[in-house]
């Protein structure tokens, strides 16, 4: 059994109206149905656009919201049904890294106060110093010196501050850590730290991480599977090297081709595919596939069913009614959305040319040489000509 399965995990905002009395007039549906498994000591990585329900998943695993349909199981607890009293208890098995270190800490705790808040609540350490003790050493984990315990969060830079909350977590000796987006506010040098500490600390405390992020290369980097999400969706999931090396669905594809190559030929030759358009409202989702209002291959049946998430083979899973039209290349870029399909090159415009361009040199080179043979009226001319073609 996973250490985490989510069953059809639903997240629905209801939308009020009125001014007396509050009526349910509709829905966000920013998480609509969503399965996937953890195993332990693995990395799950979930990637997609801003407002696409990353997020709220992440909270719906810890019940920071309520889950309005669907099961959260942890180690074979249903999490989305515990009581409150119970889950008061429970939730010292998981915990989060949030996205924001510095409003993450409350101002007027300094470093002490902050990491042993949650280990009174949780009954961790017989007294202060025990507690005291075992603080000095996750801060050592994490790379800060013991010093700073009584140093308060505005004194420390953003990687200081999210080491601080990696610390937060790591003092009640979750299962399950939920980092969301760990590193997106952090500088580029600071963000690769970060990543090589998480990796570290995996390995040598046996931790499980579900990384939120929407960059596509920390989760290569870090993740094991990785699951791309659409307007509360799941449409892909797979290994991380197979997710990479081949993405099945149109979005993901599309997320790729976004990503820049560092060989200039490479990428001047790779397929793009340039969506255009806003992501639709979660509060008005398109019937059948979500995405294919801006799919370069969408199909009338895309518009009245929605696509299950199945596996394509090898445990690489899509949620597309032509996967292996698309794949083959059967089925071709209809043109009836907004995006661009910008199909890959075997070889560079200018490479095609060589031979055509070779056999015009050649052909004017044994022109100049004959008219070299002739008078010197005639030769001026044909120089002239020659010129004339050469400039060209």
């Amino acid at each position: 059994m996973s250490l985490l399965e989510l069953d059809g995990v639903k997240v629905h905002f209801p939308v009020k109206k009125g001014i007396l009395f509050d009526r349910t007039v509709g829905h966000v549906y920013a998480v609509d149905g969503i399965s996937l498994k953890v195993e332990a000591g693995q990395t799950y990585g979930l990637v997609g656009e801003s407002g696409c329900g990353k997020t709220t998943l992440g909270r719906a695993v810890l019940r920071l919201v309520d889950v309005t349909d669907g099961s959260v199981v942890l180690d074979g607890t249903d999490v989305a049904k515990l009581p409150e009293k119970e889950l008061r208890s429970f939730r010292r098995r998981l915990q989060m890294v949030f996205q924001d270190p510095l409003g993450s800490l409350n101002p007027r705790q300094n470093i002490e106060s902050i990491l042993s808040e949650g280990m009174a609540a949780h009954g961790i350490g017989a007294n202060q110093e025990e507690r005291r003790e075992k603080i000095r050493e996750i801060l050592a984990k994490v790379g800060l010196p013991s010093n700073a315990l009584s140093r308060y969060p505005h004194e420390f830079s953003g990687g200081q501050r999210q080491r601080i909350g990696i610390a937060r977590a790591l003092v009640l000796e979750p299962d399950l850590i939920i980092c969301d987006e760990p590193v997106s506010a952090l500088d580029v040098s600071i963000q690769a730290q970060v990543i090589n500490l998480l990796e570290e600390l995996q390995e040598s405390m046996g931790l499980t991480y579900l990384v939120i992020a929407h960059d596509l290369a920390v989760v290569r980097h870090i993740s094991d599977v990785i699951g791309v999400m659409y307007l509360g969706a799941l449409v892909e999931e797979a290994p991380s090297d197979t997710l990479y090396e081949e993405p099945l669905h149109p979005y993901t594809r599309a997320l790729m081709s976004a990503v820049p190559v560092p060989d200039p030929e490479v990428e001047e030759r790779r397929e793009r595919i340039l969506l255009t358009g806003d992501l639709p409202s979660p509060a008005n989702p398109p019937a059948g596939c979500r995405f294919h209002t801006r799919c370069p291959w969408a199909q009338p049946k895309c518009a009245e069913e929605r696509p299950e998430l199945t596996d394509a083979g090898g445990g690489h899973k899509v949620a597309c009614h032509f996967t292996q039209e698309i794949r083959s290349g059967a089925l071709r870029p209809a043109g009836e959305t907004d995006a661009v399909v910008i199909p890959a090159q075997a070889e560079s415009p200018e490479k095609e040319t060589e031979p055509e361009a070779e056999a015009v040199e050649a052909e004017a080179a044994s022109e100049t040489a004959e008219a070299a043979e002739t008078d010197a009226p005639e030769a001026e001319a044909s120089e002239t000509g020659s010129g004339k073609a050469d400039g060209k």
